[in-house]
């Protein structure tokens, strides 16, 4: 036997929804207004279907799926790219917008989305046979950085990873590495960013451009530095 399971989600309209999957390259195999509103989407083997609630708020839905894959790098890069060309820019705050791509501490390596119908749609690709969620380091800097990141882009707290952030970068006993530095600052930019505080932001991503860093420490920080790019771009 063979099953495919295909999660329905609401949102209060679904042409924006649909427009918004269509930017991201799929294609609506499915639409009807009456007798309720409903559509179809899918990109290869990926299909999400939606219907419409009028009296459905999209900033206070817990809704979304995941969708496992063999090549989020691939993905990740094409929906940033449909998302540029058909809003102007790469929405990161608000409704819809795409977070970063990075590994996560439970073994996969993935991205979220929220769509206009506030549904979170995480996209992964295991990056290990365990996907456990590993224990926190011991290091002070190492286990902010763990719990920031899972804060930030698992449990989408931001003001809660924000906290976990200036605290460390309060310290005036310890001091993190430059590698450790340099992700704390990306990571506390982007979230600055996320929360629409934009000065705050620009200083933490210029502060983090200036660090200077070994080759080895540059390929160790290559996601946070990626970020970076997308950030200040």
């Amino acid at each position: 036997m063979a099953e495919k399971t295909i999660p329905l989600l609401p949102c209060r309209t679904v042409q924006p929804v649909v427009d918004f999957y269509t930017a991201l390259g799929f294609e609506t195999t499915f639409f009807q207004k009456s007798p309720y509103p409903y559509a179809v989407v899918e990109r290869g083997a990926i299909e999400l279907q939606f219907f419409g609630m009028k009296e459905y708020d999209p900033k206070e839905s817990y809704s979304g799926c995941y969708v496992v894959t063999d090549d989020v790098e691939r993905l990740h890069t094409a929906f940033r790219a449909g998302l540029k060309a058909a809003y102007g820019k790469i929405p990161s705050r608000g409704l819809p917008r795409i977070g970063p791509l990075k590994d996560m501490s439970y073994g996969m390596r993935q991205f979220l989305m929220t769509d206009p119908g506030g549904n979170g749609i995480r996209v992964g690709q295991p990056i290990s046979e365990d996907q456990t969620h590993r224990p926190a380091p011991k290091g002070t800097f190492a286990r902010a950085l763990h719990m920031a990141d899972l804060f930030a882009d698992s449990k989408e707290d931001l003001p809660g990873a924000a906290k976990i952030i200036d605290r460390v970068l309060g310290l005036t006993d310890e001091k993190p590495t430059p590698e450790q530095e340099l992700r704390l600052l990306i990571l506390r930019g982007d979230i600055a960013q996320r929360l629409g505080d934009d000065a705050l932001a620009d200083r933490l991503l210029t502060r983090a451009a200036q660090l200077r860093l070994t080759d080895e420490e540059r390929k160790a920080a290559h996601d946070a530095l990626t970020r970076l790019a997308e950030l200040t771009a």
